[in-house]
């Protein structure tokens, strides 16, 4: 719960970044403010159905941003069919590698969908229109991802540190549509998450201590007031945004091995799923996935750390 607050940083930390690339820095000290208030007006004032409203409009304009970013650059898609088939990285990406799993498999968020689903689905009967709903969203959060080192790839010699870069970046070769378009894909991805972290702490300490209450209840209303405040409070500091970030992301692609592990020991449990409980296929795939997350993620650890 606590380690959400450092990841809220981050989060409107992207949002601040995308105001940024659309507005420019002349007010960028209040960017966070306002980017907390606002998250703070969606969840206060909306319930379920209005918070899932809000999330769909917020992911489409995302997505449809960075999307449009990247086919804008005109990319090679030979190139990326095989990256995707046959991938390869060098090896002082690997922190980024960790980040890059660590924004995309976010551990808390595995808690908040769980939380969720509860919410929107309350039948064995809905099971097969739960699972159609995840695997349309993972694939989204991929494309999307996939978009954004897309239209960075396409910036010829230059180091990427903040949104402005990647923004400067486009528009000589691309106009300011490109920046734009960048700046408020940022800014829709950053107060998605900015509404996330603090409803996933909520839902954590809702289940941790058996309040069972919803959206609107004064204990569940502070802790995410708590996880928000604090958020906006960490990146007022004067740090920069694509440190927090990436600090964040890549604590997340270390912690998800633990979760991941916790969660395949509890999908195999009878007493927890039923006759729901994983099939031999589905522990295979999660036993992969889960060393696959442990490697990246000792591997990050002994980076950090300088081992190697």
């Amino acid at each position: 719960v606590f380690g959400n607050a450092a990841y809220e940083a981050g989060n409107i930390g992207g949002a601040t970044l995308g105001l940024e690339a659309v507005f420019g820095t002349s007010f960028i000290n209040y960017y966070p403010g306002i980017i907390g208030v606002f998250a703070f007006l969606l969840l206060f004032l909306g319930n379920y159905r209005a918070l899932e409203k809000g999330f769909i409009v917020l992911v489409l304009v995302m997505s449809l941003s960075f999307l449009i970013t990247a086919l804008i650059t005109k990319p090679d898609m030979v190139g990326i069919l095989k990256g995707i088939f046959i991938p390869s990285a060098p090896e002082e990406s690997l922190l980024m590698i960790a980040a890059l799993v660590g924004t995309t498999v976010v551990p808390y968020n595995l808690f908040l969908h769980a939380s969720l689903v509860g919410e929107r689905w309350k039948s064995k009967s809905d099971l097969k229109a739960a699972r159609t709903d995840s695997v349309v969203s993972i694939l989204l959060g991929g494309v999307v991802s996939m978009a954004v080192i897309v239209a960075a790839a396409a910036i010829p010699d230059k180091q990427i540190s903040n949104a402005m870069d990647l923004a400067k970046g486009l528009e000589p070769l691309y106009g300011n549509f490109a920046r734009y378009c960048m700046g408020i894909g940022l800014f829709a991805a950053g107060v998605t998450s900015a509404i996330t972290a603090p409803l996933a702490a909520a839902y954590v300490a809702d289940s941790c201590f058996g309040w069972k209450t919803g959206l609107k209840n004064f204990k569940f209303r502070i802790v995410w007031m708590t996880i928000l405040i604090l958020g906006v409070i960490f990146m007022s500091l004067g740090i920069r945004p694509i440190a927090i970030i990436q600090f964040a992301q890549v604590a997340n692609g270390i912690l998800l091995p633990v979760i991941a592990i916790f969660l395949l020991w509890a999908v195999n449990r009878t007493s927890v799923m039923g006759k729901y409980k994983n099939s031999t296929g589905q522990n295979i795939a999660g036993l992969l996935i889960v060393i696959f997350s442990l490697l990246l993620g000792t591997k990050s650890i002994l980076r950090v750390f300088e081992v190697f």
